[in-house]
């Protein structure tokens, strides 16, 4: 899953790169969706965590959390 993982990080930053950066998709480039990639990552960071029996729910909250104190007023509210 590690491999699949890193993989899917690969297209994510390929998708974003000819989303935002320099790097313009060829014309015979196909049509990758974004959130389908993000999908595909966190499949493969569930499978991980499961097989780890680590509760993706609990860590996530616990994240959430430092991140609402942290960056309150960090950035702008939308």
């Amino acid at each position: 899953m590690l491999a699949a993982l890193i993989e899917e990080n690969g297209e994510v930053a390929r998708e974003l790169n000819h989303l935002f950066g320099n790097k313009k998709k060829k014309s015979t480039e196909e049509k990758r969706d974004l959130g389908k990639e993000l999908a595909d990552m966190l499949f493969a960071i569930c499978c991980i965590a499961n097989s780890q029996n680590i509760d993706l729910d609990e860590y996530f909250q616990k994240t959430m959390e430092k991140s609402q104190s942290r960056d309150a007023n960090r950035f702008e509210k939308k």
